[in-house]
């Protein structure tokens, strides 16, 4: 076995994977959620579907997805081993009597919210990453191109209450998830300094607050105007 294969079999080694894909993950929710911004764009979905088409057809977005796709994936596996070995190495009838004092609530959670985050991405690919990919989607005429029309899925979709409470509370989820993983991804990486850590972690408080907001008011934006 090799000095890299046992590294990455050691639970140091897991933990810096972890941090990786993660910070890895972050830039792609930067991306993400700047796209759907063109939600709020008062043209019938035209940006948007446009944005839609560029990222599900160019080739170098094709590479960028097969890369992210791996990271999540990479990133789910090593939080269920290190999950399974943290609880395997506890002894029988462990308990501590005052958990809050060593621990935050998000940081002896992070299972559980990965857990809802990760079935929110499952159903949400499945509704709209699925449809645009190989559902039979209503097409519009943008400059004498057909454009497939995800937009109109998508406001379908968040026309329905059920659908954005849904929403809303993964991205509750989403962002006390950010909120821990942040910080501990950089000190997992050990980029710890006490001149620039607090300021990492009050930009990884915002980020954890502002990015889960404003994916959770796209849905709550087009569900009220569907009212109207």
């Amino acid at each position: 076995m090799s000095w890299f294969t046992q590294a990455l079999n050691s639970t140091i080694g897991k933990k810096v994977v972890m941090s990786l894909t993660g910070l890895f993950l972050i830039t792609f929710l930067i991306v993400h959620v700047s796209g759907n911004t063109l939600l709020f764009h008062n043209d019938d979905g035209e940006a948007f579907n446009l944005y839609a088409q560029f990222m599900t057809t160019n080739p170098l977005i094709t590479v960028a997805s097969i890369i992210l796709y791996s990271g999540i994936v990479l990133h789910v596996i090593y939080a269920l081993v290190l999950s399974i070995k943290n609880k395997s190495s506890r002894p029988v009838g462990y308990a501590v009597a005052h958990p809050s004092q060593n621990s935050t609530w998000k940081s002896r959670n992070m299972g559980i919210l990965g857990t809802i985050v990760l079935i929110f991405l499952i159903i949400h690919m499945r509704s709209f990453w699925y449809e645009m990919r190989f559902g039979e989607l209503p097409t519009k005429n943008y400059g004498g191109a057909d454009v497939k029309d995800l937009y109109t899925i998508v406001t379908a979709a968040f026309s329905q209450w059920w659908y954005v409470l849904i929403y809303v509370l993964a991205m509750i989820g989403l962002g006390y998830h950010l909120a821990h993983g942040f910080w501990s991804a950089f000190q997992t990486l050990g980029l710890q300094h006490k001149k620039y850590s607090p300021f990492i972690k009050k930009a990884g408080l915002i980020f954890a607050i502002v990015v889960p907001l404003l994916f959770a008011s796209m849905p709550v934006y087009l569900f009220i105007k569907s009212l109207a």
